[in-house]
């Protein structure tokens, strides 16, 4: 008998102890979009450098316009944004006058400050002198960098700004411009880790069919809903990014029964980064990698 309340005792005992949770690792595509633009210039190389301070980052998210010289410059507008760049003589841009890329040389873009005068909309970006750099000078500047930290190849998810009205004005033709493109992914780059995003459904057309190996992003800003969507594009991409309030638990779970990767923009905010993992996203884009870094480890 007093063997049997010395054992219920114990188990008392420790049945009242506090039980660790287990730890569970979360596998999200975490994107630093356009770098990091939360803390530095958007899309220039301090801000990819910023978002590979952050190991959880997994791939760097750009925007890419053509120069007159046919250069592919990283940028987020094909055109010069009054708000956040200076000529230069460090004058401010006119809202109303779009100075076109298209129609400058590299050499010319260069002399352009685009980080000086920072973004009222972020104001923990760091402000500094920079200019838009090209395509390559990010690839090779990043791929120093991962190599000095003994880092793991990054992915990279590349949009082609392309709209209909900016045709031969701010750029190329979508199938010369996703020509241009492919032929440096090609040549610079592994194809298989990249991807190549738009909201002109017209360039992920041209590249299902030119260029099958590579993988598409459909880039999604309108309430049509999934099945419109992909019915417009005439096929299953391998990525749906919408706007990341358009997603519920159900529309998720929609993509991925049909074998579609989901990745959100922008996301900024630690409950919706916590509210999407727990709907099992499979990553998402932010302007503020160090939130999610928080979150994911």
């Amino acid at each position: 008998m007093k063997y049997l309340i010395v054992v219920l005792i114990a188990i008392s005992v420790f049945s009242c102890q506090p039980v660790e949770k287990e730890k569970k690792e979360i596998n999200i595509d975490l994107q630093g979009h356009r770098g990091a633009r939360g803390l530095m210039p958007e899309n220039t190389i301090p801000a990819f450098m910023k978002a590979l301070e952050f190991s959880k980052v997994t791939t760097l998210e750009l925007d890419l316009a053509v120069t007159k010289d046919q250069q592919l410059v990283v940028s987020h507008e094909p055109w010069f944004n009054p708000v956040i760049c200076s000529d230069s003589l460090n004058n401010q841009l006119s809202e109303e006058e779009k100075i076109s890329i298209y129609q400058l040389t590299y050499e010319q873009i260069s002399t352009f400050d685009c980080g000086s005068r920072g973004n009222p909309r972020f104001p923990e970006q760091q402000k500094m002198k920079v200019a838009k750099p090209l395509l390559s000078e990010v690839i090779k500047e990043v791929s120093k960098t991962l190599k000095e930290q003994n880092r793991p190849a990054i992915q990279y998810n590349i949009e082609i700004k392309s709209q209909p009205e900016l045709d031969s004005i701010f750029t190329p033709s979508p199938e010369d411009f996703s020509d241009l493109v492919y032929n440096f992914i090609k040549v610079n780059m592994n194809i298989d880790q990249v991807t190549v995003q738009s909201f002109d459904f017209r360039v992920l057309k041209y590249f299902n069919v030119k260029y099958p190996e590579v993988k598409l992003v459909a880039l999604i800003e309108n309430n049509d809903g999934i099945a419109a969507n992909l019915k417009e594009l005439g096929f299953n991409p391998d990525v749906y990014s919408p706007y990341y309030k358009m997603l519920s638990k159900e529309s998720i779970d929609t993509l991925h029964q049909k074998n579609i990767v989901v990745t959100p923009w922008t996301v900024i905010d630690t409950t919706d980064m916590n509210q999407l993992i727990d709907w099992q996203i499979d990553g998402f884009i932010t302007d503020y990698p160090n939130l999610a870094q928080k979150i994911l480890e």
